[in-house]
């Protein structure tokens, strides 16, 4: 049988992909600033963490199509034959997330979300008391606190789960997700529909509103 023909197409726009390797680059920093107690970088690199999830939830919303919520979220059902297809090691033609990656997206940004969020609380508990620091109850404060470190921790295991996943694609099944998460493209088999790309221009102005709704959280939380 003839080997279908491949050729190049794009698939993750330069937006999402310096979102992803800038939220693992914070990440990093957001640990290592805890370990070392500098807890001034520590705030600094959360706010940014913050920004970029409203960056991407935005994103997902007005962004390039494989960015989208609405290309990504599958059924529980279509999850579920996804993970069957793959007994069968067929080759990796999946445009943007699988079904069952779009859901590992969702819930990795919403403990980013949690996470940042309720940092900017503790922070401003601590250091700055914001305008909505006291008017919460010291039992909801300690919760929130508590909160924090144990929403740290889910993240760290998805996070692990997240590269085990990637590890095994590659390993068992030959599929390259890194790549593509790099480089933008894929390669696919002739006739594959190129996705739609949103312009660096909307990115831009989505992420500067972003960066603003952060600062104000930061500031009055």
């Amino acid at each position: 049988m003839r080997k279908r023909r491949l050729h190049k197409v794009i698939v993750w726009d330069v937006a999402t992909r310096l979102f992803h390797w800038l939220m693992v680059a914070l990440l990093i920093v957001c640990y290592l600033s805890w370990r070392v107690n500098w807890m001034d970088w520590h705030a600094w690199t959360g706010d940014a963490l913050l920004a970029l999830v409203f960056f991407r939830l935005l994103w997902a919303f007005f962004g390039s199509e494989t960015a989208r919520f609405s290309s990504f979220l599958a059924s529980p059902h279509a999850g579920a034959r996804y993970l069957g297809s793959l007994v069968g090691r067929q080759p990796d033609h999946q445009v943007g997330h699988n079904p069952v990656g779009g859901w590992m997206v969702l819930l990795m940004l919403a403990l980013l979300l949690a996470e940042a969020l309720t940092g900017v609380y503790v922070l401003n508990d601590v250091a700055n008391e914001g305008p909505w620091t006291e008017t919460v109850p010291a039992a909801v404060a300690n919760l929130i606190t508590d909160l924090h470190l144990y929403l740290w921790d889910a993240l760290l295991i998805a996070a692990i789960v997240h590269v085990v996943a990637i590890l095994l694609y590659a390993a068992l099944l030959r599929h390259n997700l890194v790549t593509p998460m790099i480089t933008g493209s894929k390669r696919l088999p002739a006739g594959t529909k190129t996705p739609r790309l949103a312009s660096a221009a909307r990115a831009a102005f989505l992420l500067g509103c972003s960066a603003l709704a952060a600062a104000a959280l930061a500031i009055y939380l």
